[in-house]
């Protein structure tokens, strides 16, 4: 059995309330951490994490955030500390995502996207990365997307915003290498998250039934595995990537993809 290490440590997730973001949180708890679940909605944040403790005993807060304002992600940070001591571990799990081809899309759409998935990252980072080098320990996960490496129709800028999280996690792995810290990236294939049963339930309902299925079968042939992943998919590999185990592992990206991609 591996041991993570990091009973007693104190892990921080946007987009905690749902999806990956949930998914790993539960995955953190059992090895011991202590969880801050940031999410917009705070009523969803909260209840996730009483979820949590229900469900695992673990410690866990919920906070409400709007990561794209850097004033509130710092309160978020001391709110964190303050609940569940030093923050040594961060998950940039949050996403919003559009279903448009570049020339549909227009300032306000680039905007709203670009702000959670990019800067988000940025946000979160810049307030709680100090702290770790400080204390000689610390995980950065940022989760992005092979839009990202390798670009998709219809998630132009999308993929953009998660190509700046792949070259924000590699630059700055670069500059704390040092210090015990370590940043870096998981890039899902299509996962079975609300986010997404929430677009593919549109796109059911634009297609209709007969187009859809044959849809669903095309996507399903992209993938060797023969099925779409799961949040728990994801979430082992962010675990492992926020562990011990994973200390010479820094600025790197980790396909978790059901070989939909192999870049």
């Amino acid at each position: 059995m591996v041991d993570y290490a990091i009973k007693d440590r104190a892990a921080l997730i946007t987009g905690g309330a749902r999806g990956i973001g949930y998914a790993t949180a539960r995955f953190l708890a059992a090895e011991g951490a202590r969880l801050a679940l940031v999410d917009i909605d705070g009523d969803a944040a909260r209840q996730a994490a009483e979820r949590l403790t229900a469900e695992t005993g673990a410690q866990a807060v919920g906070i409400r955030t709007d990561i794209t304002d850097l004033a509130d992600v710092r309160d978020m940070a001391k709110n964190a500390e303050a609940a569940l001591g030093s923050v040594d571990i961060a998950i940039n799990s949050a996403a919003v995502v559009d279903d448009k081809t570049f020339l549909e899309s227009d300032e306000a759409d680039w905007k709203r996207v670009i702000d959670v998935l990019l800067y988000g990252p940025i946000h979160v980072t810049h307030a709680l990365l100090p702290g770790m080098c400080e204390r000689g320990w610390g995980r950065v996960v940022c989760l992005a997307s092979d839009a990202g490496r390798m670009g998709q129709a219809r998630l132009s800028y999308y993929g953009a915003a998660k190509a700046g999280v792949i070259a924000l996690v590699k630059s700055v792995a670069q500059e704390v290498g040092r210090s015990g810290v370590t940043l870096n990236v998981v890039s899902p294939g299509a996962t079975n998250t609300e986010m997404r049963q929430a677009r593919e339930d549109s796109l059911r309902q634009q297609m209709g039934e007969e187009k859809y299925a044959k849809r669903l079968t095309t996507v399903l042939r992209m993938y060797p595995t023969g099925r779409l992943g799961e949040p728990q998919d994801v979430a082992s590999a962010v675990a492992f990537l926020c562990s011990d185990q994973a200390s010479w592992i820094t600025g790197q990206v980790l396909s978790v993809n059901g070989g939909f991609a192999m870049p």
